[in-house]
């Protein structure tokens, strides 16, 4: 093997190492708000669940008139 070819191969290799820390990072950052967004969806369901509860008033189970 050539000697080119050789440091063309090692520049490569830390080219993708650097590219797969930079991803990596990058997936560990998209984790985090991912996170959040989970949790904000988790106290806006049980907000809404709550005003749903208090808005719909109960309804009396009756039986039709022709019954």
């Amino acid at each position: 093997m050539s000697e080119d070819r050789l440091i063309a191969l090692e520049i490569r290799a830390a080219e993708q190492e650097k590219t797969i820390e930079e991803l990596s990072g990058q997936i560990a950052e998209q984790w985090k708000v991912i996170e959040r967004l989970q949790k904000k969806l988790e106290a806006l369901t049980e907000r809404f669940l709550v005003l749903e509860e208090q808005a719909t008033p109960e309804i009396q189970a009756t039986k039709p008139p022709h019954w």
